[in-house]
């Protein structure tokens, strides 16, 4: 355990989320002070009880209120924000663009603004990759290609990240996007709205018939949570600007992740249904790593297989 001398004040949004629950465990493990921020929404209590018991805080807020996030910045002082509040659905962006702005752009002005007041040193905000790309020609996708968004999601990630460099010219705020690919792990709730993995590790578990949208030809490029959590924490110890693709740097399809979860479930996996493909979704998703692996020394180590046998022993 670190010196109290050498602990650090952080505070994660979204920190009782999925990734963001990850990001508060690892912090605790270093011994940083952390404060989680989450509305509960889709974060669960359960998800930081170990961190809780640990010493680290949870507030129950919406960062959309910028009055309470603000109080809660001046009170915690914190010296890095991990920014994962937010709405990730893209089937939700689609019905209701305005609120997936509420939560992606203004949340995220609101936790700028409050980090700028109470003089935070750095923030590591979140962000997607296939999400803002849309359907490119260039795969693996680097950070530059023209972004094409094809849900509104991808477009309220877009305006956040502007937001983020925005404070960064205008403040001298020290920011960082994150790009995510298709992240999965322990702690995705697999009957949620998001997450592949997930939901077909609950139809496994529960053997349940799986539905692909489309032909199951679609590709996403999967990593593990462990090392996103990995990503933030360099990403919070550098003065990397701007976007960074985090992902595998692999093409997998969704039928070959079918596969995947059959083999290591000793052929367990139910065979799929096939319904029509959804507005909004992206073909083909693969991300470059090259600048996270210069800049940040960074790239993804769990495969996929493993990945999903972690998932399912905690199963």
């Amino acid at each position: 355990m670190a010196k109290l001398a050498d602990l650090m004040n952080v505070v994660v949004t979204g920190g009782a989320g999925f990734i963001g629950s990850h990001v508060v465990d690892a912090l605790v493990k270093r011994g940083d002070h952390v404060t989680a921020v989450d509305d509960l929404s889709t974060g669960k209590r359960s998800n930081v009880e170990w961190a809780l018991e640990q010493g680290a805080r949870l507030i129950v807020a919406d960062v959309r209120e910028a009055n309470a996030v603000g109080n809660i910045l001046a009170e915690a002082r914190p010296e890095v924000v991990f920014h994962l509040a937010a709405q990730m659905d893209v089937r939700r962006s689609v019905a209701d663009p305005a609120h997936d702005a509420s939560v992606n752009v203004l949340g995220t002005i609101a936790v700028l603004e409050a980090a700028r007041t109470a003089g935070v040193r750095r923030f590591v905000n979140t962000s997607t990759g296939g999400g803002l790309y849309g359907d490119t020609d260039v795969l693996p996708t680097p950070e530059e290609p023209p972004i094409r968004p094809l849900a509104p999601y991808g477009q309220s990630k877009l305006a956040a990240e502007g937001y983020c460099e925005l404070y960064a010219r205008l403040h001298a705020l020290s920011t960082v996007s994150l790009r995510y690919g298709n992240v999965y792990g322990p702690r995705q709730d697999v009957h949620g709205e998001a997450g592949v993995v997930a939901l077909f590790c609950g139809c496994l578990i529960e053997n349940r018939t799986p539905t692909v949208y489309g032909d199951g030809s679609q590709t996403r490029d999967w990593v593990d949570v462990s090392d996103v959590v990995r990503a933030n924490l360099l990403a919070a110890g550098s003065d990397v600007a701007g976007p960074i693709n985090i992902g595998h740097g692999r093409e997998t399809t969704v039928l070959e992740l079918i596969e995947a979860l059959d083999e290591v479930s000793n052929g367990a996996m139910p065979e799929p249904r096939f319904a029509p493909e959804r507005p909004g979704e992206v073909q083909r998703s693969c991300l470059d790593v090259e600048r996270a692996r210069r800049e940040l020394d960074w790239e993804a180590h769990v495969s996929l297989r493993d990945g999903l046998q972690t998932i399912l022993v905690g199963l």
